[in-house]
């Protein structure tokens, strides 16, 4: 079954794209979430329409998406945490912490778009990687510290 995404679904695709799902996964999750709409002849001729109006607001958000890049060089953050007194944390540092941290720093991302290779529980270096757009991303690094 073909369904045209109407947002980002992780791990399938993002917003306007015609991707190819299980029928059941379709029919029973993204179209009744409103997360799709089946992709007919019609709809595919709309979606063509639409994509070739919003074109230069796209170019735009992707440019400004990689003047935000040169905001993040160089950046290097510092997230406290509870220790014990083996190094380990009490819980983790995931997206939440990572986004307030470069809030405070100035920076306004969405937590959804911070991804972690793997689970933050001890004292130690991390790399995290941000997605501003589609096509553009930025590996940040950050250091969890013992409060």
């Amino acid at each position: 079954m073909e369904v045209i995404l109407k947002e980002d679904v992780i791990n399938l695709g993002y917003k306007d794209d015609i991707v190819k799902v299980k029928d059941g996964y379709g029919r029973n999750y993204l179209i009744p979430n409103g997360l799709a709409v089946m992709a007919t002849e019609s709809a595919k001729k709309v979606l063509a329409e639409d994509l070739k109006q919003r074109a230069h607001k796209l170019e735009k958000m992707k440019a400004d998406a990689q003047d935000m890049v040169s905001k993040f060089e160089g950046l290097h953050l510092s997230i406290g945490a509870k220790v014990s007194s083996t190094g380990k944390i009490f819980g983790s540092v995931g997206p939440i912490q990572i986004a307030e941290a470069l809030e405070q720093q100035g920076l306004e991302v969405d937590r959804k778009s911070i991804l972690l290779k793997e689970a933050v529980k001890e004292v130690g270096e991390y790399k995290a990687t941000v997605k501003l757009h589609r096509e553009v991303q930025v590996e940040i690094s950050f250091e969890v510290v013992a409060e």
